[in-house]
């Protein structure tokens, strides 16, 4: 499964044709969950408060690029690396 970011520890990532709705797979520190990409919100397993917090704000800023690699992931193309909330301004 295809890394799209890394950020304080938190790995996002994604698989090609995967159920619907959009969403990401994130791992932090032995929690696992999947987050919709166009709420933010944890859909699947559990994040710890604060990394839940950072990954909704990181995924609605990015929604647009992660719906676009969602796009790519259907067509089994090449996803792109997205910057991390510790490098966004």
């Amino acid at each position: 499964m295809p890394i799209l970011s890394v950020f304080f520890g938190i790995i996002v990532r994604m698989w090609h044709d995967d159920h619907p709705p959009p969403h990401i797979h994130v791992e932090y520190q032995g929690f696992e969950a999947l987050v919709v990409i166009r709420t933010g919100e944890v859909s699947e397993g559990r994040l710890p408060r604060k990394a839940a917090a950072i990954v909704k704000e990181w995924c609605l800023t990015h929604q647009q690029e992660l719906l676009a690699n969602w796009t790519h992931a259907e067509r089994f193309e090449p996803m792109e690396r997205i910057a991390g909330a510790d490098q966004d301004d």
